[in-house]
This record gives C-alpha cells, sequence and structure tokens, in this order.
C-alpha cells in the first residue's frame, strides 16, 4: 500500500503543481510559461520522493543512491526552469502558443488545460521514472555501497550526468554569447562546443537522462531497465521530434550552415570534417 501511497502522492503533486500554473498562465494570457515551470515539476517530484520515503520508510528508507538520484534531478530541474526564466520572463508568448490560441478559438482555456498542461503533467510523470525506481527500491546499506557492483555504476552515472551538466550549460552560455555579439541573423555559431556538435546543449540533455537510468538499473537492480524509457523519450524527441529538427529546419535557406552541417556532427560531439 504504501507504494500506491506513493504514486498517488506523485499525482496530485504534479496535477495541483500544472493546475496552478494553468490558472496563473490564463491570468497572464501567456500558456507557454508550461516551459519555464517544467523543469520545476521534476524539482518537486524529486523533493516529495525524498519527503515521502523518509516519513513512509519506502524502500527500506532513505539511503546514498536514493538521495543522489533525486538531487541528480533536482539539479537538472532547477537549471533548466532558471535559465528558461532569465530567457523568456518579460517577452511575448512563444508563437508555438500563440498558434495554439488561434487554433483553440473561444474553446482555448479548456484546450490548453488538457493537451498543454495536463500533457506536461503526463509527460513529467512518465520521465521521472528513474527516481520512482530509486525510490521503491531495497535501501542499499553503506557496507553493500562500497562493494564494486554498486559502487562503479553509481560513479559512472555521477561522473556521466557531470559531463551532461557541462555540456548543457556551457553550450546554452556560448550560444547565449553569440547570440549577443553576433553581426547578422546569417551567423552560425561554430566555435567552442559548437565546434564538435550541432547541438551540444541537448547532447548533454540526452547524456544527464542516461546517467540518471544507469545508476537505478544497475546500481540498484534490473528491474530499474524498464526505467530507460525516460531516457529513450527524452532522446527521441530531441533528436527525432522537437529539438534538433525544429531548430535545423530554420536554417534550411542558410549557406554557411549548410557548410557547418557537412563538418559537424549532429549530436553526439566528434571531431570535425576536415
Amino acid at each position: 500500500m504504501t507504494i500506491i501511497y506513493y504514486f498517488v502522492g506523485v499525482f496530485a503533486v504534479l496535477l495541483t503543481y500544472f493546475t496552478t500554473l494553468f490558472i496563473v498562465a490564463q491570468k497572464l494570457k501567456n500558456n507557454s510559461i508550461v516551459d519555464i515551470g517544467w523543469g520545476f515539476g521534476f524539482v518537486l517530484v524529486a523533493t516529495f520522493s525524498l519527503i515521502f520515503t523518509h516519513l513512509s520508510g519506502l524502500g527500506g528508507g532513505l539511503d546514498l543512491v536514493k538521495f543522489i538520484s533525486a538531487g541528480l534531478m533536482i539539479i537538472w530541474g532547477l537549471r533548466l526552469s532558471t535559465y528558461l526564466a532569465r530567457r523568456n520572463i518579460g517577452k511575448p508568448e512563444d508563437f508555438r502558443y500563440v498558434n495554439m490560441r488561434k487554433k483553440w478559438g473561444n474553446k482555448q482555456a479548456l484546450n490548453a488545460f488538457f493537451k498543454v498542461f495536463m500533457f506536461q503533467a503526463f509527460f513529467t510523470s512518465i520521465i521521472a521514472l528513474p527516481v520512482y525506481f530509486a525510490m521503491i527500491n531495497p535501501a542499499v546499506s553503506m557496507a553493500n555501497v562500497l562493494t564494486l557492483l554498486v559502487i562503479i555504476p553509481l560513479l559512472i552515472g555521477v561522473l556521466g550526468f557531470i559531463k551532461g551538466f557541462f555540456f548543457q550549460t556551457v553550450g546554452d552560455a556560448q550560444l547565449k554569447k553569440f547570440i549577443e555579439t553576433r553581426r547578422s541573423r546569417e551567423e552560425v555559431m561554430d566555435k567552442g562546443l559548437w565546434k564538435y556538435s550541432r547541438h551540444p546543449n541537448y547532447f548533454g540533455e540526452s547524456l544527464m537522462w542516461w546517467s540518471q537510468f544507469f545508476i537505478v538499473a544497475l546500481s540498484l537492480n534490473f528491474l530499474g531497465l524498464i526505467a530507460i524509457i525516460s531516457p529513450l523519450v527524452i532522446t527521441y524527441l530531441l533528436v527525432f521530434v522537437s529539438g534538433v529538427p525544429l531548430l535545423e529546419k530554420r536554417y534550411d535557406n542558410n549557406p554557411a550552415y549548410q557548410e557547418y552541417k557537412k563538418r559537424t556532427s549532429k549530436f553526439i560531439p566528434w571531431f570535425p570534417k576536415a
């Protein structure tokens, strides 16, 4: 029953949070604030998971693996929401949501609630799978943490997360500086991390989620393999749906970008072609 209460609690937190975000969006007439709030949804899930596990003894109570799994998700979510807030607060509603608003007409609010905010709540609940498995698995004692079967995947996962965090934060910072100083919109960012990948920030995000999965699946038990759904979905969306394709479509008619594509790896960083 404790596990059932845990998942009911997670869904209640997400439902309350995204409903509140929806109400704020309607007052501001700006549904794109859901993008800013999405990362913080994971912060709430991870924080609730730690508190619930501590109070209920779920999975044998808190341990190092649980702290690391939830802590990494909190770091990721806070960074993402903070970055998007700095970039978007004070700006008009994103064009994607403007188009949705026009399409939905007088049923905008109803459609936005279910197709934007509740969809984000559902999506968050699926992507947070690594933390769920970390919490419901039996606690790992300090003696077992020091065994190679736990410490090696734990270290690899943490180091992978740090590398992914570096690529995402540094990539975003380099791109921001480039946009602020470029002489024209036709210029192409091909310096720093962008010399080795056309999307180093997206690569970093994907790597962080694969690292979360690695920690849960190999540090705990192979039941955690189900959590592979999380990095698979994130990577698929980034590479084939809403990340890389949308951004690269903007530069279809930019000769400089087409040359950049020929010499630079699409996603995974690699040495540029001569």
